[in-house]
């Protein structure tokens, strides 16, 4: 199940990186092949990033014990579950969940039976997985992106207009270290999290969609004083160490589903980083 295991880079080495070796090390791609599901462990939070593409066969989370070291997924685990695609359902320990497009689902640390389905093969949903370790055990639950809580922020004038919605959130949904919500610039925008912030105490995973074939968004990350910046295309994810800025811009506007692991799940724990502080 574990396609790639990602280790944890020193800012000082990452100063070195080359184009290749900055993808190879933080940018996650293929994440949606049909007919499968592709998962990558990072030693950053121990997060598994990964994406379920079922077709007319469901497709049935299982461990890869070499790696995640219990027989079950989500034996010491919790994920979260966004569909980016199709109608589909999660079917966890017997109890199916249907997920419509932009639809989230929490699963609960010791679920032992977790299957992905969707409605129309010909339109398969795209199951979007974040899993981080868990301590303790709380209820599997389905988070509409109606029922969630929005947030309107950002200026037409510095094109960063977007609407944030924190689905696995403590407001909505209780967790162990898994936080994770959607981020959606409108028309005519293209500026995320700028200003920009790092979180010491924490790492995210940012994985961008609604990017259209011949567009891209530009990924900056790094020590504020030592940028780099990835390119990134539709359906890929880029892992975020607690030294790096997290920050990007399209060539038009795109959404984003971020997802944070690690010692809090305050969404406001993060320490700014002024404009002229970036190099």
């Amino acid at each position: 199940m574990i396609t790639d295991v990602r280790q944890v880079c020193h800012p000082e080495a990452v100063r070195q990186f080359d184009t290749d070796a900055l993808r190879a090390h933080f940018l996650v791609d293929g994440l949606f092949d049909p007919g499968t599901i592709q998962l990558t462990y990072s030693h950053i939070e121990r997060f598994v990033i990964g994406g379920a593409t079922p077709l007319a066969t469901p497709l049935r989370l299982e461990s890869d014990r070499a790696t995640i070291g219990s027989a079950n997924f989500l034996d010491r685990r919790e994920l979260g579950v966004f569909n980016i695609g199709g109608p589909g359902t999660v079917t966890t320990d017997g109890a199916v969940h249907a997920l419509g497009p932009r639809d989230a689902l929490y699963v609960a640390m010791g679920t032992t039976d977790v299957v992905f389905a969707s409605d129309d093969p010909a339109r398969p949903a795209k199951f979007y997985l974040l899993s981080t370790p868990a301590h303790a055990r709380h209820a599997t639950k389905v988070v509409r992106a109606a029922e969630a809580k929005s947030l309107v922020l950002g200026d037409q004038a510095t094109a960063n207009r977007r609407t944030i919605t924190q689905m696995i959130h403590p407001d909505v949904v209780t967790s162990c270290q898994l936080v994770m919500g959607m981020t959606q610039l409108a028309e005519g925008n293209i500026w995320n999290t700028m200003p920009c912030h790092v979180h010491d105490r924490r790492s995210e995973v940012y994985l961008y969609f609604d990017v259209a074939p011949d567009a891209r968004v530009i990924h900056l990350m790094g020590n504020p004083s030592e940028t780099r910046h990835l390119i990134v295309a539709d359906g890929e994810a880029v892992i975020s160490p607690p030294w790096s800025i997290h920050s990007g811009v399209g060539t038009r506007a795109y959404t984003f589903i971020w997802g944070m692991g690690g010692d809090n799940i305050d969404y406001t724990d993060m320490d700014m980083v002024a404009m002229d502080q970036l190099r």
